[in-house]
């Protein structure tokens, strides 16, 4: 987090750093992707193969010089035919093992499908070394909504030894998992754990039903009175953790009176891991009953948790709305940190401010290119980060450790100007391109339509603190409406 004010342009040393930096990020990935199976039988990239085979020795320079020339954009249809052998039955190492990046990947991402398309699968590679990267990081105590679960398990199998088992989960489950080296195979003895410094049990992220699993990381947070802060990824998972926190109060304080675990859907497989970790506390069971539920007053979770200092999860873009219903949970004196900008395919940078919340700084170890939205998607008219112009938007494309070259994301963001320390970029979240709601043939509005709309409907129904749009077909001609929670009083 920074006060400083963004540099409008790059001082001429700053840019010199910036690109030094940058051509370094792409030559470590270059070298590290080059003998990829992808790379080496992608007919698209037969010219970069072979003007990089004639650089024998090559400068970071050189070799982003090589690249500039000669790659193409991609998308996902380039890599799915290699992304499918994974899929194969059976999935044998010979075919998959260094397909994307050295090795095989710790998991496989499965995007959410927020563009209107299906969803896509990204092998995820372990680059660090030595020890697992562990949840100390986090101020204690956190509630941090930590996923365990996952969609499917592939077994690859080895000549001669146990099979590798990869699984198919979102990116927020296979990062945390790979970040703490918590490997499926070890889940036996993984479930029995609580990681340093969080309030929840790692038996909790095995719970399928999103009620459940919610409820029981507010029974753990609400026992812990020394809360500090709350990572929940998105702002619409804080608010549903508290809401059910509200209508489950009085169960909830008679479970950390008691030290017992409550009878909640589809938890019957943890409740013998998650029971020993609860002990009865009358005393704090009767501050919270002294506090009581929520009233109209802001500030009650600050008065729940008086230690607390932040809650982190995303509230820009569709999010933004949900912003004055946390402030009035929270009151002043806590801060919300609006996490990370990024995608299933790569994280792009984090939250650079308390203040500006659609504020992010370009911290990724990926190679970021930028296409100014106003010209034609070619090679031609990328830029690199130490040519962005303030106040442009452009989309993202990306070159990433985890194997794909030039490969175009759906994000607009804009250019909120650069760090004055080290230049890096300052980034501010616009939308996703081609992000349309259709109506009928011919008839379709965009994600920044539909939310200037609702905002500017606050100027008669008053704040609105959550919206859902939906297809209104009462009538003909069939139109989009909105569901909305106001703040006061119609």
């Amino acid at each position: 987090m920074s006060s400083q004010t963004p540099l409008a342009t790059l001082s001429p040393n700053l840019q010199i750093q910036l690109k030094e930096h940058t051509e370094g990020v792409l030559n470590k990935i270059i070298n590290t992707n080059l003998q990829s199976r992808f790379v080496q039988e992608f007919g698209g990239l037969r010219e970069f193969r072979d003007a990089i085979k004639q650089l024998k020795h090559c400068s970071a320079h050189d070799a982003w010089e090589c690249y500039r020339d000669s790659v193409p954009l991609t998308n996902y249809d380039s890599y799915e035919p290699f992304i499918s052998r994974f899929l194969a039955e059976p999935c044998r190492e010979e075919d998959v093992k260094d397909l994307l990046s050295p090795g095989l990947p710790f998991f496989i991402a499965k995007s959410s499908g927020t563009s209107g398309k299906a969803a896509k699968l990204f092998p995820k590679y372990r680059h660090f070394t030595g020890a697992p990267i562990s949840c100390n990081r986090f101020t204690a105590k956190t509630c941090h909504i930590l996923p365990m679960t996952y969609l499917r398990v592939i077994d690859v199998l080895r000549k001669e030894e146990n099979p590798t088992k990869v699984i198919v989960t979102t990116v927020t489950s296979g990062m945390m998992r790979m970040q703490n080296d918590l490997v499926v195979d070890k889940d036996s003895d993984v479930i029995k754990l609580t990681l340093p410094n969080t309030t929840s049990p790692l038996a909790v992220g095995h719970i399928r039903n999103y009620r459940s699993y919610l409820l029981l990381h507010a029974l753990f947070a609400l026992a812990e009175e020394k809360l500090t802060s709350f990572n929940t990824i998105f702002s619409t998972l804080f608010l549903d953790l508290i809401m059910f926190m509200e209508a489950e109060w009085p169960s909830l304080l008679d479970s950390i009176e008691n030290g017992t675990i409550p009878k909640l859907e589809e938890t019957n497989h943890v409740r013998e891991y998650l029971e020993p970790k609860l002990l009865p506390n009358p005393s704090r069971a009767q501050k919270l009953r002294e506090i009581g539920e929520f009233k109209a007053d802001p500030g009650w979770l600050f008065r729940i948790w008086p230690e607390l200092k932040h809650v982190v999860c995303i509230v820009t873009g569709l999010f933004a709305t949900t912003l004055p219903k946390i402030r009035h949970y929270l009151g002043p004196e806590v801060l919300i940190n609006s996490g990370y900008i990024g995608a299933s395919e790569a994280l792009i940078g984090n939250s650079h401010s308390f203040t500006d919340l659609n504020l992010f700084k370009v911290t990724t170890k990926e190679f970021i290119e930028y296409l100014d939205i106003t010209k034609d998607a070619s090679p031609m008219n990328l830029v690199p980060a130490w040519e962005l112009e303030t106040g442009r938007r452009y989309g993202i494309t990306l070159t990433t450790r985890d194997g794909l070259w030039r490969y175009r994301l759906e994000d607009i963001i804009e250019v909120a100007g650069f760090d004055p320390g080290d230049g890096m970029p300052l980034l501010r979240y616009v939308e996703r391109s081609n992000r349309e709601l259709r109506l009928s043939a011919g008839v379709s509005i965009t994600e920044t339509q539909l939310i200037d709309g609702i905002l500017a409907g606050e100027k008669s129904l008053g704040k609105i603190k959550e919206f859902t749009v939906v297809i209104d077909e009462r009538t003909s001609p069939r139109r989009f409406g909105y569901f909305v929670e106001l703040q006061d009083a119609l």
